[in-house]
Parts: C-alpha cells; structure tokens; sequence
C-alpha cells in the first residue's frame, strides 16, 4: 500500500495536477504552502490541463479511469477543455498488446484462435480501463466481437480498494461528518460491483437478462452472447453498428429526433429501475450506441453490462414515493418518507425538515435542464443532509451514479428537456398498476404455487394455531395467577412491616418512659408537641 501511495504522489507530480486546484478559493495559509510546494519545480511540458489529468487518471488505473469515464458525462461541472479530454476514457484507453491478447484468448478457451475464429483482427476496436475489444467472425459468417480482461489488472484494483478502505477508516477519525456518509460501506459496495465486472460470464449473464426484458420493446435493443466461446476472462457477443450517443453532429446530421432520444432515455431507466429492478448501472456514453435508421424513431443500443444494479422492494417502493412527491411539491410528504424509512436522525421534526428540502428543490422544478445549477443544488442538498444528520445508503450509491450519468446524456442530447414532466406519467403509472388491482392480481399469479402447494396443509396449520392459542391463554392464567399470589405475598410483608415498626416504636416508648417522664413534668407541652407530630409522621409512613 505504501508503494501505491508513493505512486499516486509520483503520478500527482509528474503531470502537475496542483495546477487544477483553483488557488483563490483556498485559505490564505493553503495558497501560501500550494505556492512554496517542491511540485512546483516540474514542468506542465506544454500540455493542457485537460490531456494531463487524463493522461493521470490512465496511469493511475481502473478505479480512477472509472471515476474519469463518470466525470466526462457532466460536461456542466468541468470546463469544456477536460471534458472533452475525459470523453477519451470511455474508449481509448491505451491497449494492451495484441501478443498479450492473442495468448489470453486461447489460454481461456483451451485452443487456438485459428480454430475459434475465422477471422480475428489483432488491432483493438476499443481499449477502456478493464478491458479492451477486437473484432472477429466465426465460421458460420457471423460478426462478433471479443472483450478480454486485461492481464493483471485484480492485482491493481485490490490494491486501490484497500487504499480506499484505508482513506474511508481516517475520514471516520478525522471528519465528525463522515460517520452519517457510511464511507466504509460505500467502499464495500463499490469492491462488490468492480470485481463482477472482472467475471466476464457474469457480465454476460447479465446482458442475457438485460436482452430478455426488452426484447419486446423498440426502446432498446441489447446485442446477443455467443456463450459456446465465453469464459470469465474472454467473452463473445454479437457486433452491433450504431451511432455514439455523444457525437451530437452524427446524429443532427442523420437528423434524428433528439428530444424523443432524450425522453426514451429517461423511460429507459426508470423501466430497468421500476418495472425490472435490473438497471445498466454503467451508462457513460461509451457504452451507449444510437440505431438511426428511423430517425423519426431512433432506439437506444446498449453494451458493457458488468455493472447492474437492483433494489430490494422496500428500497423501490420508498424511492418511487419519493420522487412522485417531489414532483408534486409535496416536501412534507417526502419528509416524512425519509423519517419513516430511517433515513434521516432521531427526533426530526417534519415540517422542518420539508422547509429545507423545499428551500432547495423549489427553484429547480418547472426548469429545463440547460438553467439548472446542480452544483448548488447539490451544496444545497448536502447542508441539509448534514444539518438533519441524513445517512448516506450505500444501496442507493450505484442508482444515483446512474442517474447522474442519465441527467448528463439527457444534457448533451436535450439541454431543453424537462426531466420531472418527463418522468412523472411513468411513475404514476407504475405506482398504480403496482398498487391497483392489476398489481394485486399479478402478485396473486406469482405467489398461487406456494398458496396451491400448502392449501392441503391448511387444516393442520388451524389446528396448530388454535392449540398455540390454547397454549397462550393457558400460560396467562398462569402468569395471572402467580402475580396475584404475588401481590399478596407483598401486602403480607407490608402489613407485617407496619406491625413491626409500631412494636419497635412501642418497646422504645416503654424503656425510655420513667427519664422521659421525669423529664416532661417539667417541661411538658412543646416536648409533648413535637412527640406527638414524631408517631403521627412514623405511623403514616
């Protein structure tokens, strides 16, 4: 770990990121050691800021190209130059060689290329950062293509994974904040999700499934898995030829509907996240073609399904209320999701929770993508979360990914698009249909097997319940019993108690009588008083 650390600091150095670090936003005393750092004593070698922080984050690996390729989709957070620069992650990666590739191919399938392949181009068609993509036919004349894991890279990622579990542990200790940002389970999510997307068959699996929820729907066609030829290093699909979501001037120029584009994109996700509960939890442009051979009806093509993600029912449920709410302007309902669910601090009062939420949110509704601010809106949203001590759900880490990766493509394709209006009919219309009595009935349809298979076991499961219920009232007569043979044991003890002190007090009274009386014959009413006030008090108690 030390070694990588060292790396990472080399790496800083050597393509001078100080220089990215907007210097008139920080202290006084942090732009006085930025100034006086030995980092300055290299030289930028004449390369834009943007090209150095890529070449950076290639050299850093995986994990960093990953954050890159998700950067490159919000072009509204980053100046154009390291946009653009950031857009190369997403299929131009440096290669590995085509020896290297060749030999990975037929160490996983246990022969040669020759015998697979009826061609095999060794130049790649793509590099990203896990893996890289030829081009090849089979025999039988069908065009594919081959994805290879790159040699080596878990040792990379387990090494940066740990980093990262290290940085988590520290913020913990450090930050007071950190502890409501759960950054140790975040990490465990996130290692979870990069090492699937090293099981080639896994992704496979998953594009399999991907294909089948929509193989009915012209929205989005999903390339098949050619499985005979797939292993967990080496996998074989279907070749596809579409338009790259962000080449804008391809598409205006086959003049294709941009705004439909833009809305089907949206329908698409909240189908997989909603309707499926399978969602492409990796949608960077890269991974995202156009089919415009209707441009009055384009359809979306989806590759690289190594990330997916789901939700548990409740996670759904509670997601789709909130954000019906939200489009309702009813904050004092999200509110009170987000406190039913847990989400936010003990003792959070309601309505002052949607007072914040609202003073956030209101200016944003009814906007167009172009006119809105999502960096103050998200500064917006984390001074709240902080002030009503709101906890990060790392189950929902990899959904709000996607939706950001979503909000950025519906930016570049639409900036005029109305993302609420967009997605609200959907949501209704989920909500209803899974609420409403078709809702009911499929549920029905989906538990009849397990109703059918115990409706035999029906009498002896009544049977059971009332013995149990038997069983109960007995046990509470018996409990009622015993605390009545109880209370009576006590108001014996008390009673006994009260005898007891009035002897003692009586025995007193008796030994001490001839000095005391000596004594009250000669003064005799106020010591009478304060005896008489002293039994009275001793008697009551």
């Amino acid at each position: 770990m030390l070694w990588r650390l060292i790396r990472i600091g080399w790496v800083i150095t050597r393509y001078r990121l100080d220089t990215l670090v907007p210097l008139e936003r920080l202290p006084g005393y942090a732009r006085l050691l930025m100034k006086m750092a030995p980092i300055r004593l290299f030289p930028t070698r004449q390369r834009s800021n943007g090209e150095r922080l890529r070449l950076a984050l290639e050299n850093l690996g995986p994990i960093f190209v990953k954050f890159g390729q998700m950067l490159s989709t919000r072009r509204d957070l980053m100046p154009p130059d390291i946009a653009v620069e950031l857009k190369r992650l997403q299929d131009q990666v440096p290669p590995f060689s085509s020896d290297q590739a060749l030999r990975s191919v037929e160490e996983a399938l246990g022969t040669t290329v020759e015998e697979c392949f009826a061609h095999f181009d060794t130049d790649p068609l793509a590099s990203a950062s896990i893996a890289q993509v030829h081009a090849a036919q089979l025999h039988s004349g069908e065009r594919v293509v081959v994805k290879i894991i790159r040699p080596g890279i878990d040792r990379v990622m387990r090494s940066d994974i740990a980093l990262l579990y290290t940085f988590a542990r520290l913020l913990l200790k450090v930050w007071p904040d950190a502890r409501r940002l759960r950054p140790v389970e975040v990490v465990t999510d996130y290692e979870a999700t990069l090492f699937d997307e090293l099981d080639l068959q896994k992704e496979a699996a998953n594009t399999s499934q991907l294909k089948r929820n929509f193989q009915h729907s012209p929205l989005l066609y999903v390339p098949a898995i050619h499985w005979p030829l797939t292993r967990r290093s080496v996998m074989v699909q279907e070749r596809i030829s579409g338009i790259p979501v962000a080449d804008t001037d391809a598409l205006i120029e086959h003049g294709v509907d941009l705004r439909l584009l833009a809305e089907r994109g949206v329908e698409i996700f909240f189908t997989q996240v909603f309707r499926d509960n399978f969602f492409h939890a990796d949608m960077h442009p890269g991974n995202i073609f156009v089919n415009a051979d209707n441009p009055l009806d384009p359809s979306y093509i989806a590759i690289d399904c190594g990330i997916v993600g789901s939700l548990t029912r409740e996670d759904q449920d509670y997601l789709a209320r909130n954000i019906i709410a939200f489009f309702r302007q009813d904050y004092y309902e999200v509110a009170m999701l987000h406190i039913e669910s847990g989400w936010v601090g003990e003792g959070t009062r309601a309505n002052e929770f949607a007072a914040a939420i609202r003073s956030v949110c209101e200016p944003i509704l009814e906007k167009p993508l172009k006119d809105i601010s999502f960096g103050q809106v998200l500064m917006g949203l984390f001074q709240t979360a902080r002030r009503f001590n709101m906890e990060v759900q790392p189950q929902l880490v990899l959904l709000q990914k996607t939706l950001l990766n979503i909000e950025g493509l519906g930016r570049t394709l639409y900036p005029e698009l109305d993302l609420w209006h967009t997605a609200k009919p959907y949501l209704e219309r989920w909500m209803h249909e899974r609420a409403g009595p078709k809702g009911f009935w499929e549920e029905l349809k989906k538990q009849a097997p397990e109703l059918v298979q115990r409706v035999p076991q029906l009498p002896v499961m009544a049977h059971q319940a009332m013995s149990q219920v038997e069983v109960e009232r007995r046990q509470r007569r018996e409990q009622t019993a015993a605390l009545g043979t109880l209370r009576d044991t006590l108001n014996g003890l008390n009673r006994g108690t009260h005898r007891l002190r009035l002897g003692l007090l009586l025995v007193a009274l008796a030994l001490a009588w001839q000095p005391l009386w000596a004594w009250l014959t000669q003064q005799p009413w106020p010591v009478l008083a304060a005896a008489a006030i002293g039994v009275a008090l001793i008697v009551w108690r």
